[in-house]
């Protein structure tokens, strides 16, 4: 095996490029800080292609400070080595230092997780158990390693990490979402013109972009990329952020109420991508669960109630709450009916409300969804939220009279809709927002750092057939086998997902609902392509044998 000397430094012994076997004889690269007493202790381990030897500068309010072992997303070794584990950091096959073809979020490198797991077990520092844990790329492999039941891995934090890559990333609603290309497109660049190229020049030669593209319905191609609930049977600790719609948030609520594991947790947070991970508070949550799974401390932290909810307050406050379950027992589920026979035609956008019971009169609203055009690059989607978000007329608005009393929304939500076209198609973009008494929206830190509403749903009509075993009232599931083209004119009924979030609207306030034909306010990091077809008029009914409402999860003070 090469590899080089292990090095010592303050706070761990440092293994630099080390040989780790796959089954089908390549080696890939790795990194392993251990302690340097010499004994045996669980392996944390990250693997993808952000490159190991890759400096994280982190910003300035991060708790855990710079140093010279920082890497993107990945635990930090000065802080963990001491705590009595090991920091393994493999470069995925054809990425970093590690030979081969790279293929993101594959089968294939499932399997070599496995093989890396396996490996980092057996290793005469190791006592045998291996966890996971890591944000975003190095969560969302954990679902699919955990797919292939190594046996030495033995519990995971995937920290908030997409399970499903149709539904969670590429294609949400069957919409494009061009983060997923730009992604891939930005690494690529790194590997073929940065310094990793200098070692590997030509790693990463299958397209695909053109396999993401091609496979725009769920057939089974991806198969290797989505969780396989009945085999994740792995203890794990869930961890979503409320502001992660658009790429995490839904694979780890679908974890926690899918998986088959009789040992899970959900965590559900705010604000940005990476300042909870590296918090005290966020590295304490992790550190007792492993405590319990990877060293047998008897921590009580399996006694803890399993749901922990950083309940919304608006503007970025939040209060902490145990819960039992998710959904929560308690909920009431509360139909807001569209109501748009007194909709105007003068305001910008169309104005409906938000009622508590179905108009006894039916009511519609046509809006113009031509806008892009044939555009023939990413401009036709990043000149969708120019200017702060959609442009004035598009879409239809939904708001609600002035609250009350104070109502906590806080789990899955949906939309039921009855919709029109004059074109083959239609996309429906859902924004969920939250405005004071005096009519300023207040919005959250997002998960790219920027401002974002409260949640978001989307749905291309010609997708709208369900799962029947699968979907439930509050989150339909979408088959995405195959596209039911619309006539013009032609009425249907969808049901429209919305990711699921947590916010109390004070007494006083709005809540509003944005039905649009593309990306509306809060859209920055997370834009869609949308397709020529997209042109002409759309238009949302309401009353009567019309029913179009919102759903939400209400939820009561505790007595």
């Amino acid at each position: 095996m090469s590899q080089s000397a292990a090095v010592t430094f303050d706070h761990f012994l440092l293994e630099k490029d080390v040989d780790v076997p796959m089954r089908d004889g390549a080696r890939l690269k790795a990194d392993v800080f251990r302690p340097k007493d010499g004994g045996k202790v669980p392996a944390i381990l990250n693997m993808g292609p952000y490159q190991k030897d890759k400096l994280w500068t982190p910003p300035p309010n991060l708790e855990e400070k710079p140093n010279p072992w920082m890497n993107w997303e990945a635990v930090n070794p000065e802080w963990w080595v001491p705590q009595g584990y090991a920091a393994v950091r493999v470069d995925s096959r054809g990425s970093g230092k590690s030979p081969g073809q790279y293929e993101p979020w594959s089968r294939a490198e499932a399997v070599d997780f496995h093989d890396a797991i396996e490996w980092a077990a057996a290793q005469p520092w190791c006592n045998g158990n291996v966890g996971l844990t890591g944000i975003s790329y190095f969560a969302i492999n954990q679902w699919f390693a955990a797919n292939q039941q190594p046996p030495s891995l033995k519990a995971i934090i995937p920290w908030e990490g997409f399970a499903d890559i149709y539904r969670d990333a590429l294609y949400h609603g069957g919409i494009l979402c061009i983060f997923m290309t730009n992604w891939f497109t930005a690494h690529l660049i790194h590997h073929t013109l940065g310094r990793a190229s200098q070692i590997h020049p030509d790693t990463w030669q299958k397209n695909t972009l053109h396999f993401w593209l091609n496979n725009n319905l769920d057939s089974g191609a991806f198969s290797g990329s989505q969780a396989q609930w009945d085999k994740i049977t792995v203890p794990f600790l869930s961890v979503g952020n409320w502001t992660g719609f658009g790429l995490h948030l839904r694979g780890n609520t679908e974890a926690f109420m899918r998986s088959q594991s009789p040992h899970k947790k959900l965590r559900m947070q705010n604000g940005t991508h990476v300042h909870p991970f590296y918090s005290a508070e966020g590295r304490q949550d992790q550190i007792r669960f492993f405590d319990y799974w990877l060293k047998g401390v008897k921590n009580g932290v399996m006694d803890e109630p399993p749901v922990k909810l950083a309940i919304r307050h608006g503007n970025d406050k939040v209060e902490w709450r145990f819960e039992n379950e998710w959904p929560l027992a308690r909920t009431q589920w509360t139909k807001l009916y569209f109501d748009l026979a007194q909709s105007s035609v003068t305001d910008v956008p169309l104005s409906g409300t938000l009622v508590k019971s179905n108009p006894a009169k039916t009511g519609e609203c046509t809006y113009a969804a031509t806008g892009l055009g044939s555009m023939g690059s990413t401009s036709a989607a990043s000149a969708q939220v120019m200017g702060g978000g959609i442009k004035p007329g598009m879409g239809v608005a939904l708001v609600t009279p002035p609250m009350a009393d104070d109502m906590e929304v806080t789990g899955p939500l949906a939309a039921n809709l009855w919709v029109s076209s004059s074109s083959e198609d239609m996309d429906l973009f859902l924004t969920l927002r939250h405005f004071d008494a005096d009519g300023n929206e207040i919005m959250e830190t997002g998960q790219q750092g920027t401002p974002v509403p409260v949640a978001k749903g989307w749905l291309r009509v010609s997708h709208r057939e369900l799962d029947p075993e699968l979907s439930l009232p509050y989150r339909p599931y979408h088959k995405h086998k195959r596209r039911l083209f619309l006539k013009p004119g032609e009425i249907v009924q969808v049901q429209v997902e919305i990711w699921p979030t947590s916010m109390v609207f004070k007494k006083g306030h709005r809540l509003r609902l944005d039905v649009q034909p593309r990306d509306g306010v809060g859209s920055q990091s997370y834009m869609h392509y949308h397709a020529d077809y997209n042109t002409g008029t759309n238009t949302i009914y309401s009353g009567g044998n019309k029913e179009s409402y919102l759903l939400l999860p209400v939820i009561p003070a505790k007595r």
